[in-house]
């Protein structure tokens, strides 16, 4: 009887803690070597499904820009459309006088400074280089940054997702990553808790041809928005809800 209710216990525990699953995966090329990747997930133990969109592409021939939107006016498929952008992401934190909140630098500018607050505590940066992703303790800005903006938090490290992260508020998300390999990448995902998120990237195969190595959060909810431009010129997009302060956006070297 005990060794039954241990057995029962067991398997609670292992369906509790079921991996999200893939239920579909499709790509499509975009400019200059760059994929769109769309991916549907299903979570076993409460049916729930989830859609992440990815923007890959290799830091040798692309990099990032940090572009300013301070009163809000443009969208963000305006703005990448303006700038000439492959894809882009809303970018990072803001207050409600439209301040940007952490470290901003944009085309080798200093924006706004380095900041420590709990929350914020990782770097974009876009340098010399290439794309990476730090810890805001180790951000030096003696590198040639030419981009960087503070966020987060950090949702993976070292391939592995970060512990303590909330596990209950649902909300649309905005993230950046880089891989193992030469590639980095802009998403979003639909409704999500921060700590599912971070399982997701570090434990699920949404590429077979990489793994994430670091991965940070950025400004999510009504900010999220994402912008891909397809071979044919048309772009897949979507749309954020509000004006954001900010975007991320993949260019040319």
């Amino acid at each position: 009887m005990r060794f039954k209710c241990a057995f029962f216990f067991l398997a609670l525990a292992a369906t509790a803690q079921a991996d999200w699953t893939i239920l579909s995966t499709a790509s499509e090329p975009g400019r200059d070597g760059l994929v769109h990747r769309h991916v549907v997930l299903e979570n076993p133990v409460g049916s729930e499904r989830i859609t992440v969109d990815l923007a890959i592409f290799s830091t040798k021939s692309c990099t990032l820009r940090v572009l300013q939107n301070e009163g809000g006016a443009d969208g963000l498929g305006e703005m990448m459309r303006h700038e000439k952008c492959l894809a882009g992401v809303n970018g990072g934190y803001f207050d409600e006088n439209f301040a940007p909140l952490g470290l901003r630098i944009a085309n080798g500018q200093m924006i706004a400074p380095l900041q420590r607050a709990r929350l914020i505590t990782g770097v974009l940066v876009a340098s010399s280089r290439g794309v990476q992703i730090v810890r805001s303790r180790e951000f030096s800005q003696r590198r040639g940054v030419a981009a960087a903006i503070q966020c987060g938090p950090f949702l993976v490290d070292r391939g592995q997702p970060i512990g303590g992260l909330n596990d209950s508020h649902l909300a649309r998300r905005t993230f950046a990553a880089t891989t193992t390999g030469d590639r980095a990448l802009v998403g979003v995902c639909s409704g999500v808790s921060l700590a599912e998120l971070a399982k997701i990237l570090a434990t699920t195969s949404l590429a077979e041809d990489f793994k994430i190595e670091r991965a940070l959060n950025l400004d999510g909810g009504s900010s999220t928005g994402f912008w891909f431009a397809r071979e044919n010129s048309s772009a897949f997009s979507i749309s954020e809800q509000k004006p954001v302060r900010d975007f991320v956006g993949v260019v040319p070297k």
